[in-house]
């Protein structure tokens, strides 16, 4: 699994966990991430999570890229998982792409 694909497997689940709660504002919630999981977003806009071993870290890791802090994660209206780096709070904490 490439890096890529690890970090769109972690940004599906964040949306999906997002879209699946109510549309009213509510506090934001941690996004709880396993390192024995890896989190996929396949070709055909599936999301999975995998049990991961140890035997085969280097491997994982070659060509693997850090997400960057400040990025964000979403779903366009076309089903198209999206990452927007930058800021998305405003100076009051607020999300920016809220509602209202």
């Amino acid at each position: 699994m490439t890096a890529r694909a690890f970090t769109m497997l972690c940004a599906t689940s964040l949306v999906t966990s997002i879209l699946a709660g109510p549309a009213l504002a509510q506090a934001p919630t941690p996004w709880v991430l396993s390192p024995d999981m890896g989190y996929g977003y396949d070709a055909s806009g599936k999301t999975f999570a995998y049990k991961m071993g140890t035997n085969n870290a280097k491997f994982l890791l070659k060509g693997a890229k850090k997400v960057p802090k400040n990025t964000l994660f979403f779903i366009g209206e076309n089903g198209q998982l999206y990452m927007r780096s930058g800021p998305f709070l405003e100076d009051d904490g607020k999300f920016k792409f809220g509602p209202g």
